[in-house]
């Protein structure tokens, strides 16, 4: 297959910040694609669904938080191939939010300085967004 021909997935993901300038970072539990891995949380557009509503619902789903839209800006976005689909994901970034981030899915959640995130194994397509946090923070 070449690019051309697989299947596009739209995924969203946040820069959660806290008041120190960390970002909050989840990991990919056993038994899921890239498992081990740490991640912006996100996750998958839904039919019928924006990016931002997208995202508002899978940080509720992933961390119990309630976040507003007019809190997520824009900051960058992905785009990768990966073998069976191309991966487009827009990275919003997010400073105010209801509520304390916690695992609700049983994931591991670090805040780490943009600065030390190469330090944790990231998911090919999130390594290029890790520069605009750190000129960004």
């Amino acid at each position: 297959m070449t690019d051309k021909t697989l299947p596009i997935l739209l995924v969203t993901a946040c820069a959660l910040v806290d008041s120190d300038g960390r970002v909050l970072l989840t990991q990919r539990p056993e038994g899921k694609s890239l498992a081990g891995l740490w991640e912006f949380p996100g996750g998958k557009v839904e039919p019928n669904e924006t990016p931002e509503a997208s995202l508002i619902r899978e940080l509720q789903e992933e961390l119990g938080i309630t976040v507003k839209p007019a809190c997520l800006a824009p900051l960058t976005f992905a785009s990768h191939t990966y073998e069976k689909f191309h991966l487009l994901m827009p990275l919003f970034i997010c400073r105010r939010y209801e509520g304390m981030p916690r695992s609700m899915e049983g994931q591991a959640l670090k805040w780490v300085h943009p600065k030390d995130m190469r330090d944790y194994p990231m998911p090919a397509a999130d390594i290029p967004l890790i520069p605009f946090l750190i000129d960004l923070l």
